[in-house]
């Protein structure tokens, strides 16, 4: 591309760099931009530099929130007996669209992906253990996607997991194999939860498949 103005080459360089965005789209909104009038542009820039200096993690669970806590965990409505284990924060919100959970979560911040450099120790595991050693809960769900990678992370927090006097659940197969929860529309995710089974039960589903 040629630019006749290196600002809006700028531009266009940084809105390129995000994910899945390329240099066309990132011309289209940048000429946007430039169209909308000045207090828009700050407003969006305003709300980024918040999003980037505000947003915590959640110490408890992973999730993201404004404070050291998260409404999720800080809720005394909610189950503290179930915790479901996901990857990310996407996952949280397809869940929790459902309406149908009513526990706590963990997120992992990620799946296990040898082929990315992603082991066990860049994960949020160490904190689940440490979670379920000083506050043991009745049940732990297994939400994480169906790929391959998630399934070998299951089965390392299964092994991990194994030793404590908890149940330990799988969602159903209502996700089909190889799919993300983020993907899944409501209804079949919330079956998917309700109809949750004993993970040793997955095991053997999977063995004899």
């Amino acid at each position: 591309m040629n630019f006749s103005s290196k600002y809006l080459e700028r531009a266009v360089d940084e809105i390129s760099s995000l994910p899945g965005i390329g240099r066309k789209t990132a011309l289209r909104l940048a000429l946007h931009l430039l169209r909308s009038e000045t207090e828009e542009v700050g407003a969006l820039a305003s709300s980024l530099i918040a999003l980037k200096e505000r947003v915590n993690q959640c110490h408890t669970c992973g999730n993201l929130s404004d404070h050291t806590m998260c409404e999720i965990c800080a809720n005394p409505t909610r189950n503290k007996e179930i915790i479901c284990v996901v990857e990310d924060i996407r996952d949280v919100m397809a869940i929790e669209n459902t309406g149908q959970f009513k526990g706590l979560y963990h997120v992992l911040g990620g799946i296990i992906s040898p082929m990315e450099g992603v082991g066990p120790a860049e994960l949020n595991i160490e904190s689940l253990i440490k979670r379920v050693s000083e506050q043991p809960p009745l049940e732990i769900i297994f939400g994480l996607s169906t790929t391959m990678e998630g399934e070998t992370t299951t089965f390392y927090l299964y092994k991990k997991l194994a030793a404590f006097d908890l149940k330990l659940s799988a969602i159903a197969r209502g996700i089909a194999v190889g799919d993300q929860l983020e993907y899944a529309d409501e209804v079949t995710l919330a079956r998917s939860i309700s109809n949750r089974v004993p993970y040793e039960n997955s095991l053997s589903q999977n063995h004899n498949s």
